[in-house]
């Protein structure tokens, strides 16, 4: 069975960040890497984020149009539906492992998914929550 690996937004973010462009180039890396290895997972909270933060966030934000082909890209790859259990595991979770709401989100996400691996900036490298361990791949 290939491993799954779960990309956060703001790796996928990166991507399109060209002022930042060794994140980018790692970002890159990561992504190419995980598509040769096994599933990429991302969730329906992950999209919503990526759009709002490519369009809005950026220095130099993408075109709408531009952000709408790299959703439907995205929307490609394995994407899990964040339905009310997985807000409650969240929820839970936030409060038990003492981490924002959004990340454990994330967490409840990849760990339904059956994900080992959640590639992250946000959390800290090499810990594990239950079988998911973080990785940041953007990290020098």
């Amino acid at each position: 069975m290939a491993s799954k690996t779960f990309f956060d937004t703001n790796v996928l973010v990166y991507l399109f960040d060209a002022d930042s462009p060794d994140k980018q180039s790692r970002a890159r890396d990561a992504l190419q890497q995980a598509l040769e290895r096994g599933t990429v997972v991302i969730s329906t909270q992950v999209l919503q984020e990526f759009f709002v933060t490519v369009t809005r966030k950026l220095a130099r934000p993408l075109p709408a149009g531009e952000a709408e082909a790299a959703l439907q890209r995205l929307m490609q790859l394995s994407v899990v539906q964040v339905d009310p259990d997985l807000i409650l595991a969240a929820a839970v979770s936030s409060r038990r492992d003492r981490i924002s709401f959004w990340d454990a989100l994330i967490l409840a996400a990849a760990s339904a998914a059956g994900c080992e691996e959640v590639l992250s900036e946000d959390l800290q490298h090499g810990q594990s929550f239950g079988r998911v361990r973080i990785a940041n791949p953007l990290r020098s």
